[in-house]
């Protein structure tokens, strides 16, 4: 697990409390935590405890107070969303704490989490979305690759982690379904356009050639492989992107999330229902997709003003 980054003023990582690794060994086995929330919360609670150390508070007996002034210390240095997502981490700790009966009370429990500014999602108008699917060449086994990638980054609403993971067994090329594997381990099946799945038979042709010279790392069962033939990470998938969109000069920068965003923003756009769109994303709860509905209204007021001859 990754630690947090250094902040300024903060205490440095301490070493990891036993009941602490205990508390993320649960999260990782029992909630199936992605890596990357692991790595976030284990910084932050080893920073936590550190500043217990420093103040010789035990960690079974931290007070309210004691929060509120370890949270204080971030004020003006780190965004709101960062510092509600270390109360969280605090939270989640001490609410295990207490289901094991080590401490009476959650001390997270009166300490409200910092107002964040709710941005809405950015959304690629769909004639930019054509212009960067087009724009990687087909008739190669990397540029057919890359067009595979884009396709069911927007043609599926996949996060580009999830992506990432996909397998060969994950496709049912028959029928155009895709099993995705979400947060927190939850599968979810989801149909491909025409366009993505004929992407993707285009790219599984070529593909064999990654494989002619055996290589360290690769990997037989990975749906999407670098040029050695290993699996792909997300941070060369958000480089690709990138590639592409200067490639095509498209005036925004486009992150793989944003592809999503479109996908369900169009989807909207053309009559699809909220639950469905909410299926297809994977989202637990109704009111993430809600955020899409708002993205829609900004767009119906952006045309209003700009062609009705009153607005």
């Amino acid at each position: 697990m990754a630690g947090a980054k250094r902040v300024e003023g903060l205490p440095k990582a301490a070493e990891l409390d036993e009941r602490v690794a205990a508390f993320l060994r649960h999260l990782e086995v029992e909630r199936r935590y992605s890596k990357r929330t692991l790595g976030e919360y284990e910084g932050d609670l080893r920073q936590f405890q550190q500043y217990l150390a420093d103040k010789g508070i035990d960690l079974l007996r931290v007070e309210t107070v004691t929060l509120r002034g370890w949270l204080a210390l971030m004020h003006g240095q780190l965004q709101p969303a960062s510092i509600a997502r270390k109360l969280s981490a605090v939270r989640s700790l001490y609410r295990w704490l207490q289901s094991r009966g080590l401490v009476e009370a959650n001390p997270g429990t009166l300490v409200a989490t910092p107002k964040q500014k709710k941005a809405l999602p950015k959304v690629v108008p769909i004639d930019e979305v054509t212009a960067l699917l087009q724009t990687p060449r087909a008739d190669s086994p990397l540029g057919a690759r890359d067009r595979a990638i884009l396709e069911v980054l927007y043609g599926g609403g996949l996060r580009c982690a999830e992506v990432c993971s996909l397998d060969l067994s994950s496709l049912d090329r028959t029928n155009r379904l895709v099993r995705v594997r979400g947060k927190g381990s939850k599968e979810r099946i989801v149909p491909l356009g025409r366009k993505a799945m004929e992407a993707i038979d285009a790219w599984l042709q070529l593909r064999p050639r990654l494989f002619e010279r055996a290589r360290p790392g690769q990997d037989v069962h990975a749906l999407f492989n670098n040029y050695r033939g290993g699996r792909l990470t997300t941070r060369w998938v958000a480089r690709m992107i990138d590639r592409y969109v200067a490639v095509c000069a498209l005036q925004r920068k486009i992150h793989p999330h944003a592809l999503r965003h479109s996908f369900a923003t169009h989807l909207l756009d053309n009559g699809a229902d909220l639950r469905g769109i909410q299926e297809l994303l994977g989202h637990a709860s109704i009111s993430t997709t809600q955020r899409y509905t708002h993205v829609s209204v900004e767009q119906l007021m952006a045309v209003y003003d700009k062609a009705h001859p009153r607005a």
